[in-house]
């Protein structure tokens, strides 16, 4: 099998190298809008540089790896499946709902596979909080609480193209939100601050947020975020029900301190960020994906899962700006019928 990665910062050299120590991977073709970071990666795994996109298409893959800026995504995806070939991308499809709908809509044309970045589904501990919720362990469960937070805000330049704390980090957590206890979302409520450094106010981005959902069966979560969070990289889930209660992330790198007497000691070597965080998770969702494309497994997180959690942010974004309780019915999930 012969896959093209299109875009090799850190991201995509994880998954490039990932890809290029599977055992049905024969060779890797990568590509990056700086050549020379292509060619230096390429030389470093032993395997092959394109000078641009356009080669990744014309020299013959079997499937197409998407790790390039956000902006891109939707045409790489169209572009792929029009070529008839199967896709993994990294989260969003798209900044907004109408890029991300065309995009779906190219790959329904075609029938072809695209499975997105929701890494957090491969994490063993969200894995086992799913597996309590199904299995009723915790009984009803009445209160679902999630986080996010970095340990430092990302450079400036990139935040304009980010779409938002809520469409680029919270959306983790609205897709596991949905993962984990098989509910949807059916309205929010949400607030940021940007009290922080003045690049989140210039970009029109917060630095912090918060949002209360509701789900369609009664259940309360809250999720938070915030790009500054100086004791490390915290991310958690706590899944509160009439019987037991379960938390995610919790263990010896957690970046918390206890106040009380007799709580456990700080860690000793906090989580930093994504990629060590979630290492496994990433290398376990490429290893699916290559099982999916060799038609041995079914597609763990397809385009419409990724639309869904989407919905969920442009509720979050809507709800922010206007200051009021938003539906998700308001927020469409097929393109809107011209007007008469």
């Amino acid at each position: 099998m012969r896959i093209g990665v299109i875009g090799t910062g850190r991201i995509g050299t994880l998954h490039a190298r990932t890809l290029s120590r599977h055992r049905d991977v024969g060779s890797l073709i990568l590509t990056d809008v700086d050549p020379a970071r292509a060619q230096g990666l390429a030389h470093r795994l032993g395997e092959t540089a394109a000078p641009g996109v356009d080669e990744i298409f014309t020299w013959g893959v079997d499937a197409v790896v998407i790790t390039t800026a956000t902006p891109a995504h939707a045409e790489l995806i169209g572009r792929a499946a029009r070529s008839g070939l199967p896709v993994f991308c990294e989260k969003p499809i798209a900044l907004d709902l109408p890029g991300t709908l065309q995009a779906l809509a190219e790959v329904e044309t075609a029938k072809t596979i695209l499975q997105m970045g929701f890494q957090r589904r491969f994490d063993r501990g969200y894995a086992g909080a799913r597996e309590a919720v199904r299995a009723g362990r915790l009984g009803r469960l009445h209160t679902v609480r999630a986080m996010t937070c970095d340990q430092s805000p990302p450079p400036a330049e990139w935040l304009p193209l980010s779409g938002g704390l809520f469409r680029d980090t919270l959306i983790h957590d609205f897709d596991v939100l949905r993962w984990v206890t098989g509910r949807e979302v059916s309205d929010v409520y949400a607030a940021g601050s940007d009290g922080g450094p003045a690049m989140f106010r210039e970009s029109g981005d917060v630095d912090t947020g918060a949002a209360l959902l509701t789900l369609d069966d009664g259940t309360l979560a809250t999720a938070t975020a915030t790009r500054l969070n100086g004791a490390g990289y915290d991310v958690r889930m706590e899944l509160a029900g009439e019987r037991d209660t379960v938390v995610v992330g919790l263990d010896d790198r957690t970046p918390i301190a206890s106040t009380e007497p007799t709580g456990p000691p700080p860690a000793d070597k906090p989580w930093t960020g994504f990629l060590e965080r979630f290492g496994p998770a990433y290398e376990a969702e490429l290893n699916a994906f290559v099982d999916v494309v060799r038609g041995q497994g079914p597609n763990p997180c397809d385009g419409h899962e990724a639309l869904q959690a989407l919905r969920v942010a442009e509720a979050c974004e809507v709800s922010r700006r206007e200051h009021r309780p938003v539906a998700l019915a308001e927020i469409p999930d097929r393109p809107r019928a011209p007007r008469a």
